[in-house]
């Protein structure tokens, strides 16, 4: 786990926008993969594996705040004014790839990251993401595509 530790964190912090809910992530797929180890039977490379089960985590996470966004939305609250001393300065000091992240759908966000961060084949990510090889390239084409037009129209202005 030593070995894959810091590019998990890496892959949860970017997927999820934050650290502190990265480093939970990250704790919780440890745990997954020392208690699931003696049922990985070796069909796909423990690579793919783990980061299954990564992303896995980080979508119930997402999932998790976003069910608390609609909430506090539903009782007229600001989730903003909640999360922004959290939120806002971490996605604003980060550099690279983090400040466009925010700029695509989380599927799309995945997909990237998992080919970015973690340095996986589109084969690879397409079995993380139970979607077939063409579909996973064409939302990665698409993505780099949404990224490439934002930053001519940063970059323009």
């Amino acid at each position: 786990m030593r070995r894959y530790q810091r590019t998990l964190f890496n892959v949860c912090a970017r997927y999820l926008g934050n650290e502190r809910d990265a480093d939970d992530v990250c704790q919780e797929v440890m745990l997954k993969v020392l208690y699931g180890l003696k049922n990985f039977e070796g069909k796909s490379k423990f690579k793919t594996w783990l980061y299954s089960i990564t992303y896995n985590e980080c979508i119930t996470q997402y999932r998790k705040e976003r069910r608390k966004r609609r909430l506090l939305d539903a009782l007229s609250l600001d989730p903003l004014e909640e999360a922004s001393d959290e939120k806002a300065p971490k996605i604003e000091e980060k550099a690279g790839l983090d400040r466009w992240l925010v700029h695509v759908n989380p599927i799309d966000r995945e997909i990237l990251v998992l080919r970015f961060v973690a340095e996986l084949e589109f084969q690879e990510i397409a079995d993380i993401m139970h979607m077939g090889l063409s579909a996973t390239k064409m939302r990665y084409k698409r993505a780099l595509d949404k990224l490439r037009e934002k930053f001519s129209d940063t970059a323009e202005t």
